[in-house]
């Protein structure tokens, strides 16, 4: 059997599961030739009742919505889905992994209009550990602002999670690491900060939570939303504004979120250090109580878990 990433021997496929390896394209499909596909990141945590995914539901809508924006007909209703998630994490016997559900258009069409390919869904899982380094969730990152831009409203739907958006982010996250940063902030065609290449952006300044306004130049993150929830929990002020790009060097902390990137702290921008130049006291506790909720050490009051299996099955392996 040919394993995938990190030991992973199975993929979800239409409703069948296969071997990683068979997971296949063809090289004219319009995901290969146009990047004409969607696709959701979740994680799945390990909990004292077993293995749960954070927020399923709220990036399986997502996934639909980024399917309808892009006239992709999903025929698999939600619920399953959901199930075929929970099927490939529990078939390849994983706890705690990175879980890709992917729709694409298939090999038919050769033109722009997708009409004749045939729509394909697969659903991958693998362990994943800390997206931007060892270390980096306690000891943050050094960024830098990138000289590429992300894309003007009404170009690319940027609501839309899809394939195609992300070779700006390449170009965003090559520039950053050849000039020796772990990651980079995009600015938005009006010059204001937008997102990092794969993650939402926060800064903290006299207590206050800020994150820029959801304004069409980037992604509306599930885990940007869960921050702003807990923060608002927690009884920290947050505010959804427009950034300044200067607000970033004269923040008192700043960091990022995302499923792969969770709450990772950043220390210096652009090498001007952020606050102390670590982890920022406010980052610090929400960080503490996200980590909490999606391994389920605190009450789920939210709804945010998704078991894989029922405790009892999960006692009997």
């Amino acid at each position: 059997m040919t394993t995938g990433l990190v030991g992973s021997e199975w993929i979800w496929k239409d409703g069948e599961i296969i071997p990683w390896s068979e997971a296949k394209v063809h090289i004219l499909s319009l995901a290969v030739q146009f990047g004409s596909s969607v696709f959701e990141g979740m994680r799945c945590y390990s909990t004292p009742a077993g293995p749960a995914v954070f927020r399923l539901h709220d990036h399986l809508r997502r996934l639909r919505d980024s399917c309808r924006i892009y006239r992709i007909e999903l025929a698999l209703p939600q619920e399953e889905l959901a199930a075929a998630c929970a099927e490939i994490i529990a078939r390849n016997g994983l706890d705690s992994c990175y879980v890709r559900p992917m729709v694409l258009r298939g090999y038919g069409s050769a033109g722009m209009n997708p009409i004749d390919s045939p729509v394909e869904t697969y659903i991958c899982a693998w362990p994943w550990g800390t997206y931007l380094g060892e270390g980096a969730l306690e000891a943050g990152v050094d960024v830098c602002v990138s000289s590429w831009q992300r894309p003007e409203p009404n170009t690319f739907p940027a609501l839309a999670k899809g394939a195609g958006h992300y070779n700006n982010a390449q170009l965003i996250k090559m520039e950053a690491a050849v000039n020796g940063y772990a990651e980079a902030i995009a600015l938005a065609p009006n010059g204001l900060v937008s997102e990092g290449s794969g993650q939402n952006l926060f800064l903290v300044r006299d207590g206050v939570v800020i994150t820029p306004v959801i304004d069409g130049t980037l992604l509306a993150g599930i885990t940007r939303d869960s921050i702003l929830k807990i923060a608002r929990e927690l009884g920290v002020p947050t505010c959804e504004q427009p950034v300044a790009r200067e607000m970033l060097y004269t923040a008192d902390e700043v960091f990022f979120t995302g499923t792969a990137a969770e709450v990772t702290p950043v220390r210096s921008v652009d090498r001007i250090p952020i606050g102390s130049g670590g982890m920022g006291p406010i980052t610090r506790q929400l960080q503490k109580r996200f980590m909490q909720i999606v391994h389920g050490e605190v009450e789920d009051t939210r709804g945010w878990l998704s078991l894989v299996r029922e405790p009892a099955a999960a006692a009997r392996g």
